[in-house]
């Protein structure tokens, strides 16, 4: 398999996160990503709101609440 590399924007923690990873995990993590960002370009393509409930969900999920989403966003 060949590979590229590619440049994206992630929240700090995740950043953090994978920068103080060991090589090896690192290499995890990327073949993870790699697997799906493949999965979710591959599909066909859903709804926008679809997509965007999805997000919500997992974000709710992980603990974001409307006070901090609404930080987030005015602190542009």
């Amino acid at each position: 398999m060949t590979t590229e590399t590619i440049s994206i924007e992630v929240d700090a923690q995740a950043a953090r996160a994978f920068s103080e990873a060991s090589p090896d995990k690192r290499r995890k993590l990327e073949l993870l990503l790699s697997l799906r960002l493949s999965d979710l370009t591959s599909r066909p393509a859903r709804p926008l709101t679809e997509i965007m409930d999805e997000m919500g969900r997992d974000a709710e999920r992980r603990g974001l609440t409307p006070e901090t989403l609404e930080r987030l966003l005015n602190d542009e």
